[in-house]
């Protein structure tokens, strides 16, 4: 019989990458888990590791082994979701990853919500881009990652995952103050700040640029949107600003509404198939849609002194 312990760190390698990346995250040693893993082979009666280089990667029979390994861990997730459902009051720990805009604008309204409705449940937050988030997802280091989609530009979507959407969130080109009637073709000579290199939303503002007719001149680069908003209103860059940032109210400088082919994003949660069911993800999406309803609307829609140019 193979050990279901030991499976799951063949898995954990598997979305890992290294023994020292299991280790650490199981709070083993990498001699520890290399043990364990070599039993497995005995167990298994098949190689499961072959060395590349100073690494190891799986071998076929390894990743059969995983597959079999996620189908019963998802069984498992669907038989701790049912019994949970079975008792009164949703108690437990509920391990959510967020990124920025939405950890500022939705997350603490969704946390006010469920601490009066479900005091015993405790939920534990980390601000994560999507990036880096599903993949922590899969390897099990969260229950729920809300994450997001650009225009044109579709996120994955890894086997094991389900995602649920939570809605749309209009991007408009934020200008500085000194240029309070340009569009975006009339920033080529601008200074920008945006997402760093590999992420979605420079991926999406960068595609964008060129279609416009130029290269952006990126000269600050961070996913702190409050910083992108702060250079902006000293007059240092242009940016392209979601409308969860202007959650606190209207903003200080122009912004230009973009076409409507390159306006919308989408944002989503995501839990591991099997884990969707459970009482307290259910509850926490349901939170976080109230919270999402009832966010305050962009500049263009009913916000005192708010300034709109169109594109």
């Amino acid at each position: 019989m193979l050990d279901l312990h030991r499976l799951r760190l063949l898995r954990e390698l598997k979305h890992r990458g290294t023994l020292a990346a299991v280790a650490e995250a199981l709070s083993y040693s990498p001699s520890s888990i290399s043990q364990q893993l070599s039993v497995l082979e005995k167990e298994a009666g098949v190689p499961l590791l072959e060395p590349v280089g100073r690494r190891v990667r799986l071998t076929a029979q390894a990743e059969i082994l995983v597959a079999h390994t996620e189908a019963v861990l998802e069984r498992l997730e669907l038989a701790e979701a049912d019994l949970a459902a079975s008792l009164h009051g949703i108690t437990g720990v509920l391990r959510v990853a967020a990124f920025q805009t939405a950890a500022l604008a939705l997350v603490p309204d969704a946390l006010s919500a469920l601490r009066g409705a479900h005091p015993r449940l405790r939920i534990e937050v980390t601000q994560r881009e999507p990036e880096s988030a599903l993949p922590a997802l899969l390897a099990r280091d969260f229950d729920l990652v809300i994450t997001e989609e650009y225009p044109g530009d579709p996120s994955p979507r890894p086997a094991g995952v389900d995602h649920a959407e939570l809605g749309t969130d209009e991007i408009r080109l934020a200008l500085p103050s000194r240029s309070p009637d340009a569009a975006l073709r009339d920033l080529a000579e601008s200074p920008w700040v945006m997402e760093p290199e590999g992420t979605a939303s420079r991926r999406w503002a960068t595609r964008l640029c060129r279609e416009a007719g130029f290269e952006p001149d990126v000269r600050f680069e961070s996913t702190d949107l409050l910083l992108h908003l702060r250079l902006v209103e000293r007059g240092h860059a242009a940016a392209l600003l979601p409308g969860l940032v202007w959650q606190d109210g209207p903003p200080a400088v122009p912004v230009v509404r973009l076409p409507e082919e390159h306006r919308t994003r989408h944002l989503f949660t995501a839990s591991r198939r099997g884990g969707g069911s459970h009482p307290a993800v259910r509850a926490f999406r349901e939170a976080l849609a109230d919270a999402f309803s009832a966010r305050p609307q962009g500049p263009d829609q009913g916000w005192p002194g708010g300034r709109l140019h169109r594109e």
